[in-house]
């Protein structure tokens, strides 16, 4: 994350996660408990990012946003018409890829991170994830081709 306070939010609702599964008896001793953790963090990661959808934020040091505040030129309403059905058409794509694909694209795009940062993130090589990348917008073509799908 590059946001100190949304880093810390995400730190926090990992950790109030693992605690409510710990109480609940739902975790399974495996001996593999940080993987475990790790995993909870990232998908809350990839949640936060679904959610924000790349939207721009900048925050002083008391949290404030600046662009909640400066006027910028609005779209018109075919513009944005236009820009929602695009990305609606792309996440309907990227929802079709299988698991590992979808979450490269998504940590490539939306999250805005170096192919090494994601092979670290999902524990394989960068080639791996270099790979997936590769394979993910192939099946993307095919996908929009069978569908006849114009973006």
């Amino acid at each position: 994350m590059r946001d100190k306070y949304i880093a810390e939010d995400l730190f926090q609702d990992t950790f109030i996660k693992v605690i409510d599964t710990l109480k609940k008896g739902k975790y399974k001793e495996e001996g593999k408990f940080l993987p475990w953790v790790m995993r909870i963090a990232h998908n809350l990661c990839i949640d936060y990012y679904r959610r924000t959808n790349r939207v721009p934020t900048i925050t002083n040091s008391k949290g404030f946003d600046i662009f909640k505040v400066l006027p910028f030129a609005a779209d018109n309403a075919e513009q944005r018409l236009v820009k929602e059905q695009t990305s609606d058409k792309v996440r309907a794509l990227i929802d079709a890829l299988p698991t590992e694909q979808k979450e490269v694209v998504i940590l490539r795009h939306y999250a805005n991170m170096s192919f090494k940062q994601i092979a670290k993130i999902t524990n394989v090589s960068i080639n791996t994830a270099l790979g997936r990348m590769r394979y993910a917008l192939i099946n993307m073509r095919k996908i929009m081709l069978e569908k006849q799908v114009s973006i």
